[in-house]
């Protein structure tokens, strides 16, 4: 008698627990249908705060615009408005708690043949302008308008990864550090000829000729082929970086600090070959540097970069000479003199570099600037051209323009 009540027992509690997991299972299933129709009512009805718009897809089919306007037909590319912003943190329903804004609404023009020259310091946002262009990372917001030979008009923002593609041989990327950029386990030879072979820049049996017609003018000599990049010294293989961009007959090149590991010996080198390449093929290039002194020497226009905007651009003359934003004097005031007998006076700039992922309300200059007002503080100032074709973004050339306004009125 007592053996069936601790078996009946036994069973009961066999059952019941049966039952818990089955009750708990039922629990689990219905939290994860509520977790997944949150979600979806976010994505479809409520648009995140400060953030964005996403763009609405593209069909397959749809490439390109008609022919360039006649106000653009000498520009290959313009970008207008552009953001890349990052997630930061997600809450439990995976909405993002904040945003890195690592480029925000940068807007500029590159003519054909020329090169512009991005500068600022560290962490503005220079490399993350170009890979977006490149659509390495995809556009957050705003356009990047590639413009071929032909006239055609490409919108990068819009393009799928398969219309991409057929781009990829026109539009191409340096990279900054050229002893992790290329790969160990591959000679030069098929460094530079890989892209040859897939994209089918040449038939396949002119691969090795043209290759080494490739080396030949980026200074390499031919019995390079065989080697294996650790075999060759830094300036050597930006060479070799930098023939690897240009085998696929690029019209666009963007360089990002592809001088900045070298010596300054190799530095020359290296821009003047750039220079000469782009002499003979007709290239343009987008140049991103810290150092002014380079880009002084390589660039038609200049565009400084300070946490994500744009602060002034213009040509390379009314930059150099006529440095208008205190950020742009702070980091001129910086360059070295090459001269013993006069001392430089770089520019101290008080304060640290604020956060992408919290900017400063206002100017994002206000927090480091000596010129710093009450309206810095509120107000972010808007691009406003100074003389044709140098724009700056600074309240005090508002308050300029206003004493000019009220002179003229009297």
């Amino acid at each position: 008698m007592i053996g069936l009540l601790l078996l009946s027992q036994a069973a009961a509690i066999a059952i019941g627990c049966v039952l818990g997991v089955i009750v708990a299972g039922q629990i689990c299933a219905c939290i994860c249908l509520v977790v997944r129709y949150v979600r979806h009512s976010e994505k479809t009805q409520q648009p995140i705060p400060a953030f964005p718009a996403e763009q609405p897809a593209q069909p397959e089919t749809t490439v390109a615009t008609d022919t360039a306007t006649e106000s653009g037909s000498d520009l290959i590319l313009k970008v207008t408005d552009l953001k890349q912003w990052f997630p930061v943190g997600k809450s439990f329903f995976g909405k993002p708690q904040g945003f890195l804004r690592a480029v925000d609404g940068v807007s500029f023009e590159l003519e054909r043949g020329k090169t512009i020259g991005i500068v600022g310091e560290s962490g503005c946002g220079k490399t993350t302008l170009g890979r977006t262009i490149l659509r390495l990372y995809d556009i957050t917001e705003g356009s990047a308008i590639y413009t071929d030979t032909e006239g055609k008009q490409y919108e990068l923002a819009k393009l799928t990864r398969k219309q991409l593609r057929p781009l990829r041989t026109q539009l191409q990327l340096v990279f900054q550090d050229p002893y992790s950029s290329l790969p160990p386990r591959m000679t030069v030879g098929s460094i530079i000829g890989e892209a040859v072979k897939v994209h089918h820049i040449v038939p396949k049996s002119e691969v090795h000729d043209y290759v080494l017609e490739v080396m030949r003018r980026c200074g390499l000599q031919p019995h390079y082929y065989d080697r294996y990049p650790h075999e060759f010294s830094g300036g050597q293989r930006q060479r070799i970086c930098i023939a690897r961009a240009l085998a696929v007959k690029p019209n666009l090149v963007i360089c990002d600090e592809p001088v900045s590991a070298l010596d300054v010996s190799i530095q020359a080198q290296v821009i003047n070959l750039l220079k000469k390449l782009q002499r003979e093929m007709g290239i343009s290039y987008m140049f991103i540097s810290h150092d002014l002194s380079v880009v002084k020497y390589i660039s038609d226009t200049i565009a400084v970069m300070y946490l994500g905007d744009i602060v002034e651009k213009g040509s390379t003359a009314d930059i150099c000479t006529n440095a208008s934003h205190p950020y742009t004097q702070a980091l001129f005031s910086a360059v070295p003199v090459p001269n013993p007998h006069r001392k430089a006076k770089p520019e101290e700039l008080e304060g640290e570099l604020p956060s992408p992922a919290n900017p400063p309300q206002g100017c994002k200059f206000h927090t480091r600037c000596k010129h710093c007002m009450a309206c810095c503080e509120e107000t972010a100032p808007q691009m406003r051209e100074i003389s044709p074709g140098h724009f700056v973004a600074c309240h005090l050339f508002d308050l300029q323009e206003d004493v000019t306004e009220s002179d003229e009125k009297e």
